[in-house]
């Protein structure tokens, strides 16, 4: 399923990835977009070719930085959609879903 695809795809990447890079990987027909912070927090938006880069990124930061001041970083390791609550990832998904800000 997509669902599925989005979840191995993002976990792979983000597991490749250095601590403190940013990168674009292609997958399929869509573009990867992965920031991983020096403090091993990491995101990732998978978005199609047209979509602007920049845009990925900064979505990346803001995304992260709030879930990184609302979300305890002991939680970070084992949390999931299912303990930790982030309601505000709707919101940006909005947002960022069709046009770019």
């Amino acid at each position: 399923s997509v669902q599925e695809f989005m979840t191995f795809t993002s976990q792979l990447i983000a597991e490749r990835s250095a601590l403190g890079s940013r990168a674009s990987v292609k997958e399929q027909e869509y573009l990867c977009h992965v920031y991983v912070r020096n403090d091993g927090l990491a995101g990732v938006v998978i978005a199609d070719n047209e979509y602007p880069q920049r845009v990925c990124f900064t979505l990346l930061d803001k995304v992260l930085d709030e879930f990184s001041r609302q979300v305890s970083k002991m939680d970070w390791p084992s949390g999931s959609p299912a303990t930790i609550s982030y309601s505000a990832l709707d919101g940006y998904l909005s947002k960022y879903q069709v046009h770019p800000p």
